[in-house]
C-alpha cells in the first residue's frame, strides 16, 4: 500500500543514499511527458525537504525546458536489491544556471567544489510529498560498476566543445520549449518569457 509524508525522514533518507540511479519525471502544459535516468552519485539530500542534482550534458535538456515552464518535477527510486520499495519525491523545482553564484555556491558546500566533466546545470526540487509503495514488480539486479562513457566523451569534446554541443542539441526542447541553458550569453531563449514555445 503507498504511504505519504511529508518529508524525507531518516529511514527514507538512508533508502535514498543506498540507491544507484533515480529517475526524473517532467512535462510542461502540453507536449511529450520527458522521463530520464540520472546516476544517483550526483544527488545531495540538502534537508528534509530539499534535494539537489548536478545534472550532466545529454542529447536533449528537457528537464529543464519544463522546469522552466511549470516547475513540476518528480524524482523515483527504487529498490533493485534488498527489500521492495519505491520512493517517490514530487515537488518544484528550480534550475540554477552553471555559471551562477548559486551553482558555485552549492558546488562548494554539497559537492565538495568537484564538478565532472560535462557539468551543465544542476536542479533544486523543494519537496512538498514523499510517496512510497511496494515496489514487489520490480526485478532485482546486480550492480556492476558504473559507466565512464559520458565522462571520457565531454573530455574529448573541451569546454568550446561542449558549448558548442549545448547550442545545438540542448537550447530547446523537443516541443520547443527554451531550456535557459545559453541564456548568460544573450542567446535567443534569453529574450523569451518563462515556458515561452520556440517554433522550430
Amino acid at each position: 500500500m503507498a504511504k505519504a509524508f511529508g518529508s524525507i525522514d531518516e529511514r527514507l533518507g538512508e533508502f535514498i543514499r543506498k540507491q544507484r540511479i533515480f529517475f526524473t519525471a517532467s512535462a510542461a502544459a502540453d507536449g511529450r511527458v520527458n522521463v530520464s535516468p540520472k546516476d544517483a552519485m550526483s544527488l545531495r539530500m540538502l534537508n528534509e525537504s530539499r534535494v539537489a542534482y548536478l545534472d550532466q550534458t545529454g542529447s536533449g535538456n528537457e528537464t529543464a525546458a519544463h522546469v522552466r515552464a511549470n516547475g513540476r518535477l518528480t524524482m523515483m527510486f527504487c529498490a533493485f536489491e534488498g527489500a521492495p520499495m519505491i520512493l517517490r519525491l514530487y515537488g518544484k523545482a528550480t534550475v540554477l544556471p552553471r555559471r551562477s553564484a548559486e551553482y558555485s555556491e552549492l558546488l562548494h558546500s554539497a559537492f565538495d567544489g568537484v564538478e565532472p566533466a560535462g557539468a551543465r546545470q544542476m536542479m533544486v526540487l523543494d519537496v512538498d510529498r514523499v510517496q512510497t509503495s511496494c515496489g514487489y514488480g520490480v526485478p532485482l539486479f546486480e550492480y556492476v560498476r558504473e559507466r565512464d562513457t559520458l565522462q571520457r566523451w565531454a573530455l574529448s569534446k573541451g569546454e568550446s566543445g561542449l558549448e558548442e554541443y549545448w547550442r545545438q542539441k540542448n537550447v530547446v526542447s523537443i516541443d520547443g520549449f527554451p531550456t535557459g541553458l545559453l541564456d548568460s550569453e544573450g542567446s535567443e531563449t534569453a529574450q523569451l518569457g518563462s515556458g515561452t514555445k520556440i517554433e522550430v
